[in-house]
């Protein structure tokens, strides 16, 4: 076996075939196409490499046939939050091989190591956790846009090499036919009426307004998380213009105390239930159907990928009153036919999230995995702390 860099558009081709060759018979998986990680690893548009590097590699048999791939990456800004400085790796793909496997995980290890790190997360992704960040472990079905899909061996092949659970992340089922529970109803409709409160929707005309009262929020939410870095806005600028394809205005909210921004809400279609009909091509011919088949109304199903809500405000039922406001969208949009919410991911750290998600009736379906490596093996993995605990 040997591993090989991928530095050109031929080492590229086969990064991306792998995937091809692990999901060919598997129905549930997402064909993502190739243009959209390859945005991940290149510096123009990613920027997170402004404070960090990454490095691909695909493993390929004697014979010639690919058996993996694995990309290794640092945010050194994140690295340095941690106990010890601790890198990453993700878009893990592999035989059912332990050895092969192992091949992988050993060098994005070497090189987090020859790079200063003393641990090793995975699989996560190159820049925002909302995407490709988590390893499956229970749920075996379809997932929400962004959500990681693998092969039920791949745990056995991450606790193989010596990975442990760092924190589980949580996905809801909402079954979007079925009234919500009557008393959380109660309190939304309540909350959504109060003259204190204002509710209003993403509008990309006052896009400037929106980014500023994004990060406000997010920076309130997420302070006192023992990772948080500030939101560089030029990011949130560069998804929304990256995302217009996907993005629904109408499903991302900003909620007020008079004029203070206190809470917001990001969901998105299930944009997968269009890419698993275009077989991952992206061509001029995949773009057309891609827009036909987002006009012929395929997607029923949403995903929220993120909700944040002002500490101050945290006990007020603000997030239920957004989720009236979105009720009340959603009855309009009849003709799209949504069923079913997904409320990703929970983090089991983060309990005020969980008990948000669990009052509006949804089930819990899917369980993720962020798993970490310690190059000292004398070391335990010490789970995530509960934030507020």
């Amino acid at each position: 076996m040997q591993l090989i860099e991928v530095t050109d558009k031929k080492t590229r081709k086969l990064f991306h075939s792998i995937p091809q060759q692990i999901y060919k018979n598997d129905p549930n998986w997402p064909a993502v196409p190739p243009m959209m990680i390859e945005s991940i690893f290149n510096p123009k548009k990613n920027k997170t490499f402004k404070k960090g590097k990454a490095i691909r590699w695909v493993l390929q048999a004697d014979d010639g046939k690919l058996l993996g791939r694995i990309a290794a990456f640092i945010n050194f800004d994140l690295a340095k939050t941690y106990e010890q400085p601790t890198g990453g790796c993700g878009f893990f793909e592999c035989v059912d091989n332990q050895e092969a496997a192992n091949m992988l995980f050993e060098a994005a290890a070497e090189w987090n190591k020859k790079n200063g790190m003393e641990a090793m997360d995975g699989p996560i992704n190159f820049g925002e956790n909302y995407v490709n960040w988590g390893l499956l472990a229970d749920g075996f079905n379809h997932q929400g846009y962004g959500m990681p899909y693998n092969p039920s061996y791949y745990e056995k092949l991450f606790r193989g090499f010596g990975f442990d659970v760092y924190f589980e992340q949580y996905s809801y089922h909402l079954d979007y036919t079925v009234p919500f529970p009557e008393r959380f109803w109660k309190i939304a409709t309540w909350v959504a009426q109060k003259p204190q409160f204002k509710f209003r929707h993403f509008d990309y005309s006052q896009t400037d307004k929106f980014v500023k009262d994004f990060c406000q929020v997010y920076d309130a939410a997420w302070s006192f998380h023992e990772h948080y870095k500030p939101l560089n806005p030029d990011d949130l600028y560069d998804f929304l213009n990256e995302s217009k394809a996907i993005l629904d205005p109408e499903m991302i909210w900003f909620a007020y105390d008079k004029d203070r921004p206190i809470a917001m809400f990001v969901m998105v279609p299930d944009v997968n239930q269009i890419f698993m009909k275009l077989g991952g091509k992206m061509n001029l011919w995949g773009i057309l159907k891609f827009f036909y088949y987002k006009r012929k109304k395929v997607m029923t199903r949403t995903r929220i990928l993120l909700m944040g809500v002002d500490p101050k405000y945290q006990r007020s039922g603000i997030e239920s009153g957004i989720f009236w406001h979105q009720e009340q969208i959603m009855k309009k949009k009849s003709h799209q036919h949504y069923t079913e919410v997904e409320l990703s991911w929970a983090g089991d750290f983060n309990p005020k999230i969980i008990a948000i998600y669990e009052a509006t009736g949804a089930k819990r379906a899917k369980t993720h995995y962020t798993m970490r490596y310690m190059f000292d093996r004398t070391k335990e993995v010490k789970k995530a702390p509960i934030i507020g605990a």
